[in-house]
């Protein structure tokens, strides 16, 4: 049995950065709470570049956890998708 942590933030697969499906997969771990501690500008984020890599679903959750978040913590999950476009 595993007895540890994974950090989600960097332990992406390589072609995690062409795949939607694992883009949109990070955001719902970080908007349940599974495996994960509940982030929502993480989970923005993950929805944010799951949408712009095509997975058209990811625009009504991102949606759904922008009503939550104020406007800074929607600024800061934008920049940092932006961030992570620039980087990968």
């Amino acid at each position: 049995m595993l007895q540890g942590h994974f950090n989600t933030e960097t332990a992406l697969p390589i072609e995690a950065g062409e795949n939607p499906d694992a883009l949109f997969d990070l955001g719902l771990l970080f908007a349940s709470g599974r495996g994960a501690p509940v982030d929502l500008v993480a989970a923005h984020k993950w929805f944010n570049l799951a949408a712009l890599k095509g997975r058209a679903d990811a625009i009504e959750l991102r949606r759904e956890i922008a009503a939550q978040m104020s406007a800074e913590d929607i600024a800061a999950a934008q920049r940092e998708a932006r961030a992570w476009m620039t980087s990968h």
